[in-house]
């Protein structure tokens, strides 16, 4: 079968790397170290060249840790920098606003971590402060780079399952279960942006969307089953306001009817389980949680006079950043496909990466799910 995906063009040669600001690295490590740095040390055409930390001690701290040079100890000193070309941003969502209109104040290319606003009008207010300015932007929706997400989408394009007739997918979140880990509480507090709805339901229907197309209409059920909830280790109980149960049944572009149901914490049956059914086929994609962001699914089909499902592995050529090989699997190779794409953007001028317009639609499909569930009504988009 041959690939709709058309290969990704090797960067433009420049007289230097593209210097990354990192903003939201930490010595004690979280997100940005387990993703970034890994992805950002192994690919040509980057250097990491400054971060910014809530203070001088700890940007130092960070600084010695990670081998960056310019340790700064707010964002304002890093956003300014002549050294900066592009900016990342990983820190917390209430946090997302002011970082990247700093930024996008002092010129810089942004790259934001998703999601990408918290809630639908900062969204929109962070995309439109970017057409101003004028200047490239990319949301951290790295899914929609990860080598089995766009398979899926080439087997489907091309025909594998036929029309489309539904899909249906079950997964579980991982986090926002019975227990949460020391330092996550903020993640609890729906007011703060970073839910399930919005962190692996957003990332996983963003990749949907790739494979199978938007929705125009959905019917949203939401619900916080845990209230209260517990710390891992101290067992110190604390309030939930997230939602821990998502249902969303709806229309696509094409026609196909989509079921997506996310569920809190883990699973004893399946954690993700994704169906594609057709007039000639079928899919089915699973892995090891919601977060298919982080993932590496597992693929297997069947089409025609076939009665089960057949192993249909990843080829090669959706591997197609070759310094990341040894993170396969692990957190940084989806982050360091999609900073492949974004490079391939900065030089050649291309649009191989989501823009900020691009994850403030998706936020809006979020919104679409909350009114829906608040008032019970199906939600045109």
């Amino acid at each position: 079968m041959k690939s709709s995906t058309p290969p990704l063009p090797r960067p433009a040669r420049r007289d230097r790397p593209v210097r990354v600001g990192l903003v939201g690295l930490s010595a004690r490590g979280g997100w940005a170290a387990q993703a970034h740095v890994p992805a950002l040390a192994r690919l040509p055409g980057y250097e990491l060249r400054a971060l910014s930390a809530s203070g001088d001690a700890s940007a130092r701290a960070a600084g010695t840790a990670y081998g960056v040079p310019l340790a700064f100890g707010s964002t304002t000193e890093l956003v300014r920098s002549d050294d900066v070309d592009l900016v990342v941003v990983s820190v917390r969502v209430p946090l997302h606003r002011e970082v990247i209109l700093g930024a996008l104040g002092a010129g810089k290319a942004v790259l934001s971590e998703w999601p990408l606003g918290n809630g639908l009008a900062e969204a929109r207010e962070l995309a439109a402060a970017a057409d101003r300015a004028g200047v490239r932007t990319f949301a951290g929706l790295q899914a929609r780079s990860a080598p089995g997400v766009r398979y899926v989408r080439d087997l489907v394009a091309d025909g594998y399952v036929g029309e489309v007739l539904s899909t249906s997918l079950v997964a579980s979140g991982r986090r926002w279960g019975p227990v949460f880990e020391p330092g996550g509480a903020y993640l609890l507090d729906r007011a703060n942006g970073g839910t399930m709805l919005t962190i692996p339901f957003g990332h996983t229907v963003d990749a949907l969307a790739l494979v199978l197309g938007e929705f125009t209409e959905v019917s949203a059920t939401l619900a916080t089953r845990r209230p209260v909830v517990h710390e891992e280790g101290t067992g110190r109980a604390a309030p939930m306001t997230v939602d821990d149960q998502i249902a969303v049944s709806g229309r696509l572009a094409s026609g196909a009817v989509a079921s997506v149901h996310f569920r809190a914490g883990l699973s004893r049956g399946t954690d993700f389980h994704w169906e594609i059914n057709g007039t000639a086929g079928d899919l089915v994609v699973t892995a090891a949680s919601g977060h298919l962001q982080q993932a590496a699914p597992r693929v297997r089909g069947g089409r025609g006079p076939d009665t089960g499902l057949t192993e249909l592995p990843v080829p090669d050529r959706y591997f197609d950043v070759p310094e990341l090989d040894d993170l396969r699997g692990l957190p940084g190779y989806n982050v360091g496909a999609q900073y492949a794409r974004v490079l391939a953007d900065l030089t050649g001028g291309g649009t191989h990466a989501p823009d900020f317009a691009h994850a403030a639609r998706r936020q809006a499909l979020l919104d679409a799910i909350e009114r829906s569930a608040a008032t019970g009504a199906r939600v045109t988009l």
